[in-house]
């Protein structure tokens, strides 16, 4: 297909970027330090940090897994939230030339252990209050460093505050016990005794292990080459710039957790590379002191998801903040609602401007022109050196307006899924295009639509989440015959599990199903309602229309 949409790029974008202009990730964040030397790079609750702090604590921190014997390629996992902890491991590990391996820290241990074997991690840096699923996990896996951390531990005196409160009057750290674990200030310690080595990085390799789910409900992880993230940072830089001030420093609020490639690539990464600042939000889900936080600083733009966008429109304070410095909100994730969308613009004077991407495309592929007015339902255009075609199921080309499956090429798109060669043979076509699974249609000046989902994924607050995995783990259940979990509407978080069970046991209850849940599945992959049947509809071959069962239940919705 034509590149019809490069006659719709806004004023400025290139209609190709030079990947050629780094060599490597380390090199992006090397030349921030020296541009941007003496500016803020990351706040968070009160702690600032520059660009030559960063530059400091990251070598110390890459010194200290060479001394400890890591080498080039070896997996580090990095199980944080939003503190500044994880931008000095994240640059350390990449200038060690390490692979970061990204965790989410509310994972059960279920989900840790797979993720933890399968990438072959053998150092991981942990929050102090996941450590007790740590704990249960790591005699199965092949970690041979952990590094404990607190939330407090960066933020000097009230550092120790903070940790005091959520340890003795919170109580939210659970004791744990690992044995050889070393604490982050004492990794920190032993790093400033040794010098930081100097390891070829290239666009071959690997720096991040990006894990995603799949249709046969195993996470997998998404390579990620230095070339596919600093493809996707001019990429996403090059569409950002036509709305940046060359003399205004940005600031941007990161309520995502960095552990998402939405937030690593766009804010992390994208607006590090400008000089901008990263105020880092722990708890976005803590509304009341998110709009504090933002009370605090005269932010240029922000990222999240539409359930956060609209949590903020609904609370009474938000409307008192000041946004006369706010440029640019950026919405991905997750489909923005139109309503969410005009209300935001209302109260900020800023357009909720929608972007799409995947994990697998570093992420980003599509996004709408920055100076874009209103909301358009669409989720914009290809974005530089990227192609885009919609295929049927045969694989051929649709006409313009008509439904297809959204099929990417570019330099963003992975290297592959980790040691699952059939599983990557299986979403990448011969001419080298990855399938996303997802149905859109393109309009004539290349604007793209999402009308569907190919695959049976739910999409809850943005992130993933894969009925055959929830239902491996309810057929676990001694009670429970057979199952089938469901996407339904959900007005706070987009769509919400809803799970079909036949009983084996006839005493068993919708509250047995869910705790059941709760005791093996993070919080939102959870169900949100549970409808017992005497039977599911099935194909004559005996598999499970979920289809048929997800219209029923959006029709009773």
């Amino acid at each position: 297909m034509d590149r019809i949409w490069l006659k719709h790029y806004p004023r400025g974008v290139p209609a190709e970027i030079d990947v050629n202009e780094y060599a490597s990730v380390r090199e992006v964040f090397e030349e921030s330090c020296r541009k941007f030397a003496t500016r803020p790079a990351f706040s968070c609750m009160g702690r600032t940090i520059t660009f030559a702090d960063l530059d400091a604590l990251s070598s110390t921190f890459g010194a200290w897994l060479q001394s400890i014997g890591c080498t080039k390629g070896t997996r580090v996992a990095l199980m944080m939230p939003n503190i500044l902890q994880y931008p000095v491991c994240l640059f350390g590990t990449l200038r060690a030339g390490c692979t970061v391996v990204n965790v989410n820290p509310l994972y059960t241990a279920r989900e840790l252990e797979h993720q933890l074997v399968d990438s072959g991690a053998e150092i991981i840096v942990v929050v102090e209050n996941f450590a007790r699923t740590l704990q249960e996990v790591v005699a199965r896996t092949r970690l041979r460093q952990t590094v404990v951390t607190s939330i407090g531990e960066m933020l000097a005196v009230k550092g120790r505050v903070v940790d005091l409160v959520l340890r003795r009057v919170k109580k939210v750290v659970p004791k744990f016990s690992l044995p050889g674990a070393i604490r982050f200030t004492d990794a920190m310690k032993q790093g400033r005794k040794v010098s930081l080595s100097r390891v070829p990085i290239g666009h071959d390799d690997l720096a991040f292990l990006q894990y995603t789910g799949g249709t046969t409900g195993v996470a997998k992880g998404a390579m990620l080459l230095h070339r596919n993230i600093v493809a996707n940072m001019l990429q996403a830089r090059a569409w950002v710039k036509t709305i940046l001030d060359d003399g205004r420093r940005e600031v941007i609020l990161t309520p995502l957790p960095l552990y998402h490639i939405f937030s690593l690539t766009a804010n992390c990464l994208v607006f590090m590379s400008v000089g901008g600042e990263n105020v880092l939000i722990p708890n976005p889900r803590d509304i009341p002191r998110f709009i504090k936080e933002m009370h605090r600083h005269r932010f240029t733009a922000m990222t999240g998801v539409n359930t956060l966008f609209n949590a903020l429109l609904n609370h009474p304070k938000f409307a008192q903040i000041n946004f006369k410095s706010f440029r640019l909100s950026l919405g991905g994730g997750m489909a923005v609602q139109e309503a969410v969308a005009r209300r935001w613009k209302e109260v900020t004077g800023v357009t909720l401007v929608e972007a799409y991407g995947l994990t697998e495309t570093s992420p980003a592929a599509t996004m709408n022109p920055l100076d874009a007015t209103e909301y358009t339902g669409a989720i914009g255009l290809p974005i530089p050196s990227t192609d885009i075609v919609l295929r049927d199921d045969a694989g051929h080309d649709v006409p313009l307006g008509q439904p297809g499956e959204i099929c990417i090429k570019g330099p963003q798109v992975m290297a592959g899924y980790w040691q699952r060669p059939q599983d990557t043979a299986d979403v990448m076509t011969a001419d080298g295009y990855f399938m996303s699974g997802d149905i859109g249609i393109m309009d004539e000046r290349g604007y793209i639509r999402i009308v569907d989902r190919k695959k049976d994924m739910i999409l809850v607050s943005g992130f993933n989440v894969y009925p055959n995995e929830i239902e491996g783990i309810v057929v676990m259940h001694p009670g429970v015959l057979e199952c089938a979990a469901v996407g339904v509407p959900d007005r706070k978080s987009g769509e919400a599990v809803k799970l079909f069970v036949v009983r084996k046991d006839v005493a068993l209850t919708a509250d047995d199903v869910i705790t059941h849940c709760r005791d093996h599945l993070t919080g939102y992959k959870c169900p949100r309602d549970v409808e017992f049947r005497g039977e599911l509809p099935k194909t004559n071959v005996g598999k499970i229309l979920r289809r048929q069962l997800r219209d029923e239940a959006r029709r009773a919705a």
